[in-house]
């Protein structure tokens, strides 16, 4: 039986493991590089939901995780997108085990995401999405915008 909870800072270790398996997956990224991603997010998760920053969901199967989603809550100024707003929402960390995929789980996972921007009265909710997954972002409203990176490179 599938059912979802809120994840909590216990769920760190799951969490760091299933957003490096996500980065694995789209490919591109050394082991290496994702095995010292891991180790500092795993921290940084456990804190950011402690502090009530990071929301996120796990969907178990039978109290085997299977899937997660997590929204982050970040301070940012007033914007023509949003202008009296001082917050807006990052969704990261989705992730569906590669058996459970193509069952709606995702999008289910980021429909609690999205509730929870709607609760927090978040009206900007950014993400980057690997391309297989641009259609379900696309058919929960999401639009692509001119958003732009300079990122200094990581040896390896």
């Amino acid at each position: 039986m599938l059912e979802t909870r809120i994840a909590t800072a216990n769920d760190a270790p799951l969490i760091a493991t299933h957003r490096r398996a996500m980065f694995a997956a789209m490919g591109g990224t050394p082991a290496h590089i994702l095995d010292a991603m891991s180790r500092s997010f795993e921290p940084w998760v456990a804190r950011m939901i402690a502090e009530g920053k990071y929301i996120g969901w796990i969907t178990e199967d039978n109290a085997r995780p299977i899937a997660g989603a997590g929204l982050l809550v970040l301070d940012w100024p007033p914007h023509p997108f949003d202008p009296t707003g001082e917050n807006r929402g990052y969704l990261l960390n989705v992730y569906v085990e590669p058996e459970y995929r193509k069952r709606g789980l995702a999008r289910a996972l980021i429909e609690c995401c999205m509730a929870e921007t709607r609760r927090r009265n978040l009206r900007v909710v950014a993400l980057h999405s690997s391309h297989a997954a641009h259609s379900i972002y696309e058919d929960l409203g999401f639009r692509a915008t001119n958003e732009m990176f300079n990122v200094d490179q990581v040896e390896g």
